[in-house]
């Protein structure tokens, strides 16, 4: 009986330090109107000054669980999607496209992010959206083939591996996402 106790304590306080091991948080600094310096884990307000974001703890996605390939393709052409709330199906898509490859990939909303507006009105002139950043290539809108052939000459791989979870370095967009078909929905009946 004492072993069993022993061993179900054991299995709790192992369970427990794993969940404190993925345990990750958001941080943000900012200063507000009267100069007070402010941490907190939600968003800064509109009007905040000299705001900043920090990624705390682990449990973020493991770069180095990737497949070698990826690795070396992600250091060498970091990729970067530009979204906006209201993209739409391009923007899905894009995002889809990323995640069915496995690649790591840093998502900025540039309709709702100043910081994100003005590095995309550098880059592109614009705020079209979607806009992909492979490295030091630039592309403009969705076009599957020719983000495969970018995506293929940075050297990514062209499919993830069985298992693999979809490395993102952003918050997920708000777009509902489209449910897969399963094969039995096209059956005949």
């Amino acid at each position: 009986m004492k072993t069993a106790t022993i061993a179900l304590t054991c299995l709790v306080a192992a369970l427990g330090f794993a969940t404190l091991a993925a345990a990750q948080t958001n941080v943000y600094r900012w200063v507000d109107k009267d100069g007070k310096v402010h941490f907190s884990d939600a968003p800064p307000p509109a009007d905040a000054k000299d705001a900043s974001q920090r990624r705390m703890g682990g449990g973020g996605a493991d770069d180095t669980q990737l497949p070698y390939a990826t690795q070396l393709a992600a250091r060498r052409n970091p990729v970067t999607l530009f979204t906006g709330t209201d993209c739409g199906d391009p923007c899905v898509k894009a995002r889809e496209l990323l995640t069915g490859r496995g690649i790591p990939f840093t998502e900025r909303d540039a309709q709702a992010n100043p910081e994100d507006q003005e590095a995309l009105k550098k880059l592109a002139g614009a705020l079209d959206v979607p806009y992909l950043l492979i490295g030091s290539t630039k592309m403009k809108g969705y076009e599957e083939g020719s983000w495969q052939v970018s995506l293929d000459s940075a050297g990514y791989p062209r499919t993830r591996l069985p298992g693999q979870a979809p490395l993102r370095h952003a918050a997920p967009s708000t777009a509902p996402a489209k449910p897969a078909e399963s094969p039995s929905d096209n059956a005949p009946r």
